[in-house]
């Protein structure tokens, strides 16, 4: 970097530390407890080069690298895409800025930053990588800050080093580690994304069947007393015999963690000698390496639709109903926001943040709901004929002074619990910029005031469309029994947090699936015309087939569940006593690509070392019966087949199996006939 362009990026950096202080002080005010955020400016090339690496300045040597560069350049070349943002989990977060953005796109990043450092510090998902790290030091610490998150970028670094080191290794031919690497990442989704990382711990040997000779036969004959054989075998292997005698399989139950089960079983195949032999050290290590790492980013791809739409919902507040954007700012932030939650296909931007959006709304009127029911003459059957809603609008909207503060602020009352006193007290003395930042001078409580949701021109008819279904679910569930004489008393009792509470609690716990299947209703679709399409055979095109919300949670679902990938398991690792592993296709409905299936299985042959076999479930459709449903405007009905693919090192062969092999992985409610390309683009 020359000595201008240091200059250059000091003086952006200079400019931009007020909003990157300001927006972390606005974010804590707000509820939100981030990790720290280093921010770091960067020029174009170097902010391609932090999306091909993930987020991170340095990553071991593979050409895929290169690859995301490439399509990341010219995807901002000719397609148009700008890079507004990239931040890493980690403690202390790091967050690029892109010094050609304008401060409003940089203050944007910030804000959205903030919120993210929020989601990755409190989800319970991302903690489950960084519960292991050592606590944070008392100097560290923020106040009421979470405790010490993880090194990503340390370990990530020492990853690269170790295996550069085994690049240059005069011994290790570079091109073999790059085809090991190529094998493993073929495999890097088929963990258990739900268990946190821990090693595997290998046997130091494994007596199996490699050359045909069965070692539990040599054994039994050699008839050694079970302490002899104690002494000299792995027990696990001496537990697993057992298990074979007694018909059981190997592992006992399906095995999703499949690069944790290759990195303590599988073997490497020779083919000089033409017999499996043990993994090198440089190959153990390396799978173990990028095992770590897809468990490190699992909960990213768990949560990209929670993550990006909390993160959209903080900035939209801070940038807009903060006016953190300034008014020279404020139209070029929302030209490009709508071209964020604009964007064609799965948006988990848009579809987060209407799904925040919603959850917000609904515990908001859950608690306007329940004060109106304890009103004297409200009842859940008389709701909707008693209630004047522009009555209850007009108690919810928030007080003149709390709307535009700085107008009324020789008005306030330091003692309100509203209102920040101290800050206050500093703004009447000239020490506070109370016109910049208003929200300066208004506590946590005062700003959910400020922003309540429901009285927002979008949603002020939210109330009147509470359903009797809900009406009657409320009443049911209340405990507190005391009454209100009036609908203004009742309202002077609302809890303007709580939407902003309800929505940190699912913050916590949620991920992507488990967020659509709860809050993913039919009030929803209806409100933001969602539905679902299909290829019909008797058409021979795509239709909209459905809006009902459980056809729609499904198909969006079918993209999160195992980060939309297919799911398959280790279902035997001795297969037929043979020493081949079988693996298992967890049959949703939509069918495996049988192409790259078998150039899985090739390349899982080289972890294992020995035949590989995966069950599958196909979709048959008879000729006749497609031409039948075709005149008769309506779909043929699929025959489910079984099948089992084989790769032995030198071909695939693909076998129909009996029904009864496969049953157990047959889709229960789920039944698409397709997936179309463009829902996981």
């Amino acid at each position: 970097m020359s000595k201008d362009d240091r200059f250059a990026k000091q003086r952006i950096a200079d400019d931009l530390e007020e909003p990157v202080n300001e927006a972390g002080n606005l974010a804590r005010k707000l509820g939100l407890t981030p990790y720290p955020v280093n921010y770091w400016v960067v020029d174009y090339d170097e902010m391609n080069e932090l999306i091909a690496y993930g987020g991170f300045q340095k990553r071991y040597p593979h050409w895929r690298w290169g690859m995301q560069y490439d399509r990341q350049q010219k995807q901002g070349q000719f397609l148009g895409g700008k890079a507004f943002e990239i931040v890493n989990n980690d403690d202390p977060a790091h967050a690029f800025l892109q010094e050609s953005n304008t401060l409003a796109d940089q203050k944007a990043v910030i804000t959205h930053v903030e919120a993210h450092a929020d989601f990755f510090a409190n989800n319970r998902w991302f903690k489950m990588f960084s519960d292991g790290a050592p606590p944070r030091a008392a100097s560290e610490a923020t106040e009421g800050g979470p405790d010490r998150g993880p090194d990503a970028a340390g370990m990530l670094a020492r990853h690269s080093d170790t295996i550069r080191e085994y690049m240059q290794d005069p011994d290790i031919e570079r091109g073999e580690v790059e085809r090991f690497i190529d094998h493993v990442l073929c495999l890097e989704d088929n963990i258990d994304q739900h268990q946190p990382y821990s090693p595997v711990e290998t046997a130091a040997e494994h007596f199996e069947d490699i050359e045909g000779v069965d070692v539990a036969d040599q054994l039994d004959e050699l008839d050694l007393s079970d302490e002899v054989k104690r002494q000299v075998f792995d027990d696990e292997w001496l537990d697993a015999q057992a298990d074979d005698e007694d018909g059981v399989t190997f592992p006992a139950q399906p095995d999703k963690d499949v690069l944790g089960f290759l990195r303590k079983h599988g073997m490497a195949y020779d083919e000089d000698a033409g017999k499996a032999v043990e993994m090198e050290d440089w190959q153990a290590e390396i799978l173990e390496l990028l095992r770590r790492e897809a468990y490190y980013f699992a909960p990213q791809k768990m949560t990209k639709v929670m993550n990006e739409g909390w993160a959209a919902y903080w900035e939209s507040l801070m940038m807009t109903g903060e006016r953190f954007a300034g008014d020279d700012e404020f139209v070029l932030y929302a030209d490009h926001m709508a071209q964020v939650l604009g964007s064609p296909g799965l948006n988990p931007y848009k579809l987060g943040l209407e799904i925040w959006e919603y959850v917000e709304n609904t515990e908001n009127r859950r608690e306007v709901v329940e004060r109106l029911l304890r009103v004297d003459g409200i009842t859940w059957r008389t709701f909707h004929d008693v209630v004047d809603f522009t009555e209850v609008q007009d108690h919810l909207e928030p007080p003149v002074w709390l709307q535009n503060v700085v107008e009324h602020l020789d008005e306030l009352d330091p003692e309100d619990p509203r209102v920040d006193g101290e800050a206050l007290e500093r703004a009447w003395a000239g020490d506070l910029d109370a016109e910049t930042y208003p929200w300066k001078v208004l506590t946590y409580e005062g700003l959910a005031q400020r922003h309540y949701s429901l009285v927002k021109p979008q949603y002020r008819g939210f109330v009147s469309r509470v359903s009797q279904e809900e009406l009657e679910r409320v009443s049911r569930y209340m405990f507190d029994d005391s009454r209100y004489d009036s609908v203004e008393a009742a309202l002077a009792d609302v809890e303007y947090t709580r939407g902003w509470e309800r929505m940190r609690e699912i913050r916590e716990s949620h991920n992507d699936v488990t967020f659509l299947d709860e809050f993913l209703t039919q009030e929803f679709v209806d409100d933001n015309d969602y539905f679902t399409y299909e290829y019909t055979h008797a058409s021979g095109d795509y239709r909209v087939t459905s809006t009902d919300h459980e056809d729609v949670k499904k198909k969006l679902m079918l993209n999160f569940t195992n980060f939309g990938k297919p799911t398959v398991v280790v279902q035997d690792g001795n297969y037929q006593n043979r020493n081949e592993l079988l693996l298992a296709h967890q049959f949703n409905g939509v069918m495996l690509d049988t192409r790259q299936a078998a150039d899985v299985l090739e390349r899982t042959f080289e972890l294992w070392g020995r035949p590989v076999n995966l069950l599958t479930i196909v979709k048959e459709f008879d000729d006749h019966d497609v031409e039948v449903a075709k005149r008769r405007d309506r779909e043929p009905e699929p025959e489910e087949v079984g099948k089992r693919l084989r790769y032995d090192g030198e071909e695939i062969t693909v076998e129909d199996v009996p029904w009864n092999e496969v049953e157990h992985l047959a889709a229960t409610d789920i039944d698409y006939n397709t997936k179309p390309d463009e829902w996981t683009a």
